[in-house]
């Protein structure tokens, strides 16, 4: 005799009745990020285009904007609290004067982006790649670079304390004038010809001997205990 049970058949009927119960939501399309939004506290740009825009004074706080694309757009004098910009591409961008604590850089990409005077408090920025980034008069306090590319960065007279540059990129990044007035984590960070003329590192944390023979220094520079200045200091201007 043959099998009239139909599995198949049976899991239709048990969907369609869990539907009509009100247990389940009939399957649809994935809610798409709302690209053509206006700028409000928590729009999800999340992978939209946004290139090319003037955005300045915007409020974005609590925003996701996760692998957006602002290439060469103003987002100065904006609020970005807690906005999410991982995997975000930030080429050229202004966040000038922006206040953005706790927000998400992680893994995003900002070469010759300008975040000058932004306040940056709590930010993670691991694993992005800020090539020139411009981080002048900017408060990084409580910061996290790790495994981060800021070759050529300008540090001067940011506020960094408590920041970790953990194995980051720093070659040539500028960071005369800046103020580290706590401790800040360099394990492994790369240093060569990174300008620290005249800057007090003598709290930092991870510093090794060869980082500092890598390093642009000069007399005013002060080191952590058991760390000697570089032979070759003070170093040409580029």
């Amino acid at each position: 005799m043959d099998n009239l049970f139909d599995p198949t058949a049976a899991r239709k009927l048990i969907v369609s009745l869990a539907i009509a119960a009100g247990l389940l939501q009939p399957a649809g399309p994935a809610v798409a990020a709302d690209c053509d939004g206006a700028a409000r506290p928590g729009v999800d740009w999340s992978g939209c285009r946004k290139r090319n825009l003037i955005m300045d004074g915007s409020k974005l706080e609590r925003a996701a904007m996760a692998e957006a694309d602002f290439t060469s757009t103003d987002l100065r004098n904006s609020n970005l609290v807690r906005a999410d910009f991982s995997k975000a591409t930030l080429v050229r961008s202004m966040l000038d004067g922006s206040v953005a604590p706790d927000a998400s850089f992680e893994k995003a990409v900002g070469f010759r982006t300008s975040f000058a005077g932004a306040d940056l408090a709590g930010a993670n920025f691991t694993k992005s790649e800020m090539q020139r980034a411009d981080f002048t008069r900017a408060k990084l306090n409580g910061i996290d670079f790790e495994k981060s590319e800021l070759g050529r960065a300008v540090f001067t007279e940011a506020a960094i304390d408590g920041t970790r540059f953990r194995y980051s990129n720093l070659a040539r990044a500028d960071f005369r004038k800046a103020r580290f007035e706590t401790a800040i984590d360099f394990e492994g960070a790369y240093f060569y010809r990174t300008r620290f003329e005249g800057v007090d590192l003598s709290k930092a944390k991870g510093i090794a001997q060869w980082q500092i023979d890598l390093a642009c220094g000069d007399a005013s520079t002060k080191l952590p205990q058991g760390i000697n200045p570089a032979s070759g200091w003070p170093c040409a201007e580029e």
